[in-house]
């Protein structure tokens, strides 16, 4: 999606800016709609921050959702197109058969343990990284994962935000 600058969303009517910024937050424009009313926000980093606000304040059951909504590592799922290109530039999309049972492995073992995908910001990460993080989050306790899949999550979104949005 081509870059806007933050007056003109800040001055969208509330549709055009859960359209515009809801994808943020994969599959979530639940969040952008929280936020909607507290525009003008005087930055983009305002705005990333007022909707982590949101993800924060929201229910465990949301939350879950939330992270529910990303698609596994190197799986089968139609991407969308943030994802699509996040996972290209980590490296994901060209994938020895190998590299691509072990990323099958770790989603299978990880989803088993915790309900819920892995999430990693891919734009900070590399392949090998991704492999890496894999076995030392799999010995998180249920609370201390999905507080740092959240964060992953609050990453993905401040990049998404500033490829969206200029100041």
């Amino acid at each position: 999606m081509p870059s806007t600058d933050l007056s003109t969303v800040n001055a969208a009517g509330r549709a055009e800016f859960v359209r515009v910024v809801g994808p943020v937050f994969e599959g979530s424009p639940w969040i952008a709609e929280a936020v909607a009313e507290q525009r003008p926000f005087r930055s983009v980093a305002a705005l990333w921050e007022a909707m982590c606000a949101a993800v924060r304040e929201a229910s465990e059951k949301q939350q879950l959702v939330l992270i529910r909504a990303h698609p596994d590592l190197v799986g089968r799922a139609v991407l969308t197109v943030e994802s699509q290109g996040e996972q290209t530039a980590a490296g994901l999309t060209d994938l020895a058969p190998e590299e691509v049972a072990l990323f099958e492995k770790y989603n299978a073992e990880y989803k088993a343990r915790f309900g819920f995908p892995f999430v990693i910001c891919a734009r900070l990460n590399k392949k090998d990284a991704i492999l890496a993080a894999f076995p030392f989050r799999l010995k998180n306790t249920e609370t201390q994962e999905r507080a740092t899949a959240l964060g992953e999550i609050y990453k993905i979104a401040r990049l998404r935000l500033d490829d969206l949005i200029v100041d």
